[in-house]
């Protein structure tokens, strides 16, 4: 059972993420009959350490040694964990812990150090959209998982940016002691205690510009009626090409399909409009061309793991659904 928990910090450490650790395990909830975990804040780098917003530093009485107790050890966010070096004893303390049957969590960036101990190869793994480039580079035997919350791996619990570490602490609490303690410990959150689909929908995914002029006015039109059903002969026929010398040029412009190409274009202009207005799943179906909200719906969930009614609440609230 999950008793122990501490938080290991690295100079530079991100407060939020650090606090999301702090509020799920560190906070005594008795009075509310919840686990009371024995939770500390150890340091690798000094007792004394900045954070990333100027101005406001962390002090701990606990270093390294306080590890060696601990049922989980997380990982918070911290400046530069995508590009430097990390402590030696820092990381020999993490695989001692996983050795002995302990989990230990990262939060966004904080991954980057459970790499550097080796404990993401042959895992799969989630971090933030913005470093998953970079951590499927630096440690190519990890399974990078760009659009999701979070992955148990156990005992190695991997969470992508910033809020989706609550995801991930109250993941461990439900999994540890049952779903009505994880609920419990939400409300008084004041969050969900498990979001609908990944970290897919918060990605911004510019439409991507053609380097080469031999399909670009053929993506300028289709961008202009993606309400239409549209053929490769038809595309091909606008560039003045061969359907399969057309298919070939436009991979090899694009990286893609046609058909892909114009199902991701479709999804992007569907967020647009559940973001920004008020119209019906069946008018949004219609002006993005999948025809009717049951497609939509159908595609949406495909690319972005969650529902077009979730979708506009997250980014709209409740009361746009």
């Amino acid at each position: 059972m999950l008793s122990n928990v501490a938080a290991v910090l690295l100079d530079g450490v991100h407060p939020f993420e650090l606090a999301v650790v702090c509020e799920v395990f560190g906070l005594d909830r008795s009075d509310e009959e919840l686990p009371v975990y024995d939770f500390a804040v150890a340091s690798a780098e000094g007792a004394s350490l900045r954070t990333h917003v100027p101005g406001l530093t962390v002090s701990t009485p606990y270093g390294l040694e306080r590890l060696e107790e601990a049922d989980l050890i997380a990982v918070p966010a911290a400046d530069a964990n995508a590009s430097r070096d990390y402590p030696p004893a820092l990381l020999d303390a993490l695989n001692r812990a996983v050795e002995r049957g302990a989990r230990v969590l990262s939060v966004c960036s904080g991954v980057f150090v459970l790499g550097a101990a080796g404990l993401l190869d042959g895992r799969r793994c989630a971090v933030h959209w913005r470093h998953a480039d970079e951590l499927a580079r630096r440690f190519p035997r990890a399974v990078v998982e760009p659009d999701v919350l979070y992955v148990d791996e156990d005992p190695v619990i991997t969470s992508a940016g910033t809020a989706a570490g609550i995801d991930a602490c109250l993941h461990i609490v439900r999994k540890e002691q049952g779903p009505e303690v994880a609920n419990k410990i939400a409300r008084r959150m004041v969050v969900p205690p498990h979001r609908d689909g990944g970290q897919a929908q918060y990605i911004e995914r510019p439409l991507p510009k053609s380097p080469c002029d031999t399909v670009g006015e053929v993506l300028v039109w289709l961008e202009e009626h993606l309400d239409q059903e549209v053929t490769v002969e038809q595309l091909a026929a606008r560039a003045h090409m061969s359907p399969r010398t057309f298919a070939r040029r436009f991979q090899q412009e694009t990286g893609t399909t046609p058909y892909r190409w114009v199902l991701r274009q479709r999804v992007l202009l569907a967020q647009e409009l559940l973001e920004a207005t008020d119209e019906t799943m069946d008018v949004i179906a219609d002006r993005t061309g999948f025809g009717t909200a049951a497609a939509l719906r159908h595609q949406f969930v495909r690319a972005l793991g969650t529902t077009p009614n979730s979708y506009r609440r997250v980014f709209r609230g409740p009361q746009a659904a």
